[in-house]
């Protein structure tokens, strides 16, 4: 918002905000993709429905807190042996 107008600039208001906070866009490729307002990248899914439950949900852990059982680590990334 502008301090003037009292209203958004004309680019941010022609978005779409889902739950006001957070928007969701098609990439060339045809994946979705999730934004917060800050231009922080948050979701990746294959279809718009999946991007915005994955987004609410990953926002909601990040509010509350994760539980426990629900932030191990599954892979630690390191590739043993030889290549």
């Amino acid at each position: 918002m502008t301090e003037e107008t009292g209203k958004e600039h004309p680019e941010i208001s022609e978005i779409n905000w889902i739950d006001d906070c957070f928007r969701v866009y098609e990439t060339k490729y045809g994946l979705w993709h999730s934004a917060a307002k800050d231009g922080e990248e948050l979701v990746t899914a294959l279809t718009e429905d999946q991007c915005i439950s994955g987004t609410r949900f990953y926002l909601k852990g990040r509010q509350e807190g994760w539980p426990e059982e629900m932030s191990r680590v599954m892979n630690d990334g390191i590739v043993g042996g030889k290549l």
